[in-house]
């Protein structure tokens, strides 16, 4: 069948093509009942508009990018990024806009951005002398920073990681843990950890502070510090390291639900008793934390509504110029069956 154009829409509607331009990409310049009459007769005849086309006239693809920076895989199979999308997701089934999943291209996030068919972006864990964000702000590309030390200037969502992470240490603390190994979600600084910044180095700045309320310090004898990538394999591989050496801790205090996790299933796997050799916390509350034998301690931080805030702060930057907002949400300690006494 010939494809059904403008033209062949315009003819049957008995009025100019731009009409029918109109009514599909800028409705505010007709009045209702001529937009819904033209719709009607493309939706009989079987009109579809050319969204290239269309994106090339209304100057915008009506979708938001997710800069992820993993692969896909990789990154939905963190419980952490499928929460985060639901609420991205309810803003766009809302607002009628579609989202795109933007990953790394050929390795590198900076590749990707010019890639990227979207009206803006949402960012995640990135600061702001990263080549991306520096990338999107000279192509003044509407974007939110999440989890990020974020410039007045640029709309930002986080949480209160630092004193969800004081919490969560001084109940490790608390119990009568002096052997504790830190896995810090992987930086590409480690032994660095003066150089984090954002969501590593708030995280950070609450165990310490912690720390120093029991008169202990980070870099103290009972104190181990390691990296790992947040994922279960992250964690899976961290613990191989740290049960091999000479003392091992007794408490382990993760930066991610996900790390946490790969940790207990490794323990598990060396027949390491838990909680009874070893505790375990770890920080996000994800859907599995509860469902982990023994229950895992952890601090509750809104993921799916941070996901929501984005997504609205983004779609409210693309038509609004009014000052950035910066959200700051809370955080709670969520306290279950992964942390008693050493032995």
């Amino acid at each position: 069948m010939p494809k059904i154009t403008n033209n062949d829409i315009a003819k049957e509607a008995g009025g100019p093509k731009t009409a029918v331009s109109f009514a599909f990409n800028d409705p505010s310049q007709l009045a209702p009942s001529t937009v819904r009459h033209i719709r009607e007769i493309a939706e009989r005849l079987g009109y579809t508009p050319d969204p290239i086309a269309r994106s090339m006239t209304t100057k915008r693809t009506n979708a938001l990018g997710l800069l992820l920076p993993q692969d896909i895989a990789t990154a939905l199979a963190n419980p952490f990024f499928t929460q985060f999308i639901r609420g991205i997701g309810k803003v766009c089934g809302r607002v009628g806009m579609t989202l795109m999943l933007v990953p790394p291209l050929w390795g590198s996030m900076l590749k990707a951005i010019p890639h990227a068919t979207v009206d803006g972006f949402i960012v995640v864990g990135l600061e702001v002398d990263r080549g991306e964000v520096q990338l999107l702000r000279r192509r003044h590309i509407p974007f939110v920073m999440v989890d990020s030390e974020a410039p007045a200037d640029v709309p930002s969502i986080n949480v209160d990681d630092r004193s969800g992470a004081r919490a969560v240490m001084a109940h490790v603390l608390t119990r009568g843990h002096r052997r504790v190994a830190i896995l810090c979600i992987e930086s590409g600084k480690a032994g660095h950890i003066d150089e984090y910044t954002g969501t590593l180095a708030a995280r950070l700045a609450g165990y310490r502070d912690a720390l120093a309320d029991d008169g202990v310090e980070i870099d103290g004898d009972g104190i181990q510090i390691a990296e790992a990538p947040s994922s279960w394999e992250g964690g899976y591989a961290a613990f191989e390291q740290i049960w091999d050496m000479p003392r091992p801790p007794t408490a382990i205090v993760a930066m991610s639900d996900i790390i946490a996790i790969g940790v207990m299933d490794a323990a598990r796997a060396r027949r390491v008793r838990l909680p009874e050799q070893l505790s375990i916390v770890g920080f996000d509350d994800l859907p599995d934390a509860r469902r982990m034998h023994p229950a895992l301690t952890t601090v509750r931080q809104p993921v799916e509504e941070k996901g929501r805030l984005a997504a609205d702060t983004l779609v409210a930057a693309l038509t609004d110029s009014s000052a950035p907002v910066h959200h700051l949400l809370p955080t709670e300690l969520v306290i279950r069956q992964s942390v008693v006494p050493p032995l």
